[in-house]
């Protein structure tokens, strides 16, 4: 099948939010190996919030990328997430992956809330 181009480019904004939510996907799994190694029961508690923000940034970006009349629901469920794990990662401010992962995670919510406010 070919393309007939009924899709529309996606606006410098849409894509901006999009690789915000890719680094914060990435930086979230690499928080994560590091919670790991270190191990204890407040980077158990962490994990989860990782785990929640890593997922829902990959889905939020997926969803954008097909543009799925769902996004801008999803950027705002996105938005919350990341809001939460950068408030679990600011917990341990001597740790610098968590503050690399708590800066990622506060942009991709600023990117995102943005995007749930546009109209599509």
């Amino acid at each position: 099948m070919q393309e007939t181009g009924s899709m529309t480019a996606m606006s410098k904004e849409m894509q901006d939010c999009v690789n915000a939510c890719m680094t914060c996907h990435t930086v979230c799994e690499e928080t994560m190996s590091s919670c790991m190694q270190a191990g204890g029961q407040a980077q158990m508690q962490i994990m989860r919030t990782l785990m929640d923000c890593a997922e829902m940034t990959r889905m939020c970006a997926d969803m954008m990328m097909r543009r799925s009349p769902m996004s801008a629901e999803m950027c705002a469920m996105c938005a919350r997430a990341c809001d939460m794990c950068a408030e679990a990662c600011m917990s341990m401010p001597d740790d610098p992956q968590m503050m690399r992962c708590a800066e990622a995670c506060r942009r991709c919510s600023e990117m995102c809330r943005a995007m749930a406010g546009a109209t599509a």
